[in-house]
């Protein structure tokens, strides 16, 4: 890997594009400062987060920041057009900035999404940059052919960006293991944003894309880590009411973590950091209470025997590296 973010805890920004919840100005910068004065140093967004909503919220709280202080990420794959009839609510954000998304591999359309990245945040570069959302939960079966067009086109181009040192790294920025399999089979990526496929209640990364990332020198950021809501309070499951039986495996784990008197947003974070594979971690944050949260349950002290114990109760794999201590 040619780069490496700052610090193991970054901040997603799907939230500040006011993902399933309005987020008041006020809270957006109250959050991201509050993340800067918590030491978060790794910020990640896209311009399909609130249809450049986000990006022009971090832009404004960065740009007056020390540009190389931080770890600056977001996405290709997205392009924005202005339109005039944007529903109040689109694929899950709402009141986003006015414009439509239209789906764009190319390097033609990296290049016009990296330029419209760079005005709406006003930094002078990006440090990561993620080809977004190439898979089949996305595209249904035609994502092998959307998937062909980003390796023809947009991965070419942020490879070649990459060797002028135009930015510091690219990779994919997916929910789906299987696009970052056939990236590493037919490009040179540095590092994957991979979202809830390696969590407390789900390891599907553990088996086959951890050891293939190893071999190639490839790091990931994990995204989503908990699982959109469930382990963290909430009721959704990637992105969707939870099924009955992933509520009970949540329920379960939360039981244990009760036990040991620990947070299970704690072991939820530091399960995922514990994976020599895993770069970084990213969970959002709507206001500055949850994103000092966070850091704080980054930090939190969790007894060994907690995962001995959800070991012992198949709630998770034997060969998933946990926490020291």
């Amino acid at each position: 890997m040619s780069f490496t973010p700052h610090g193991k805890l970054g901040m997603g920004g799907a939230p500040l594009g006011n993902l399933f919840t309005v987020v008041a100005e006020t809270d957006a910068t109250a959050s991201l400062n509050a993340a800067w004065d918590a030491g978060i140093r790794h910020f990640d967004t896209a311009p399909h987060y609130g249809a450049g909503l986000s990006e022009l919220r971090m832009g404004a709280s960065l740009r007056h920041r020390p540009r190389n202080d931080f770890t600056f990420s977001t996405k290709v794959g997205r392009l924005l057009h202005a339109a005039q009839d944007v529903p109040a609510e689109a694929e899950g954000f709402l009141h986003a900035s006015p414009f439509r998304r239209r789906f764009d591999y190319s390097a033609a359309g990296a290049q016009r999404s990296i330029e419209d990245s760079l005005a709406r945040t006003g930094l002078s570069r990006i440090d990561i940059v993620y080809i977004h959302d190439m898979s089949e939960d996305w595209h249904g079966p035609a994502w092998t052919y959307r998937m062909d067009e980003a390796l023809r086109g947009a991965a070419i181009y942020l490879t070649d960006l990459r060797r002028q040192g135009v930015i510091g790294a690219w990779g994919l920025g997916v929910n789906k293991v299987e696009p970052c399999l056939v990236a590493l089979e037919h490009a040179t990526p540095d590092l994957f944003l991979i979202a809830g496929r390696y969590t407390l209640l789900d390891h599907t990364a553990l088996a086959e894309l951890f050891p293939a990332c190893a071999a190639k020198g490839v790091k990931c950021v994990l995204g989503g880590p908990y699982n959109s809501g469930l382990l963290a309070g909430g009721t959704t499951f990637n992105y969707e009411a939870a099924p009955a039986e992933i509520v009970a495996r949540a329920q379960a784990i939360a039981a244990i973590c009760a036990r040991h008197g620990t947070d299970i947003k704690a072991a939820a974070l530091q399960f995922c950091a514990a994976h020599p594979q895993v770069a970084a971690i990213i969970p959002g944050g709507r206001n500055a209470a949850e994103v000092t949260q966070n850091a704080a349950m980054m930090a939190a002290p969790i007894p060994g025997a907690l995962w001995h114990d959800l070991r012992k109760a198949g709630l998770l794999p034997a060969e998933a590296p946990i926490p020291p201590g």
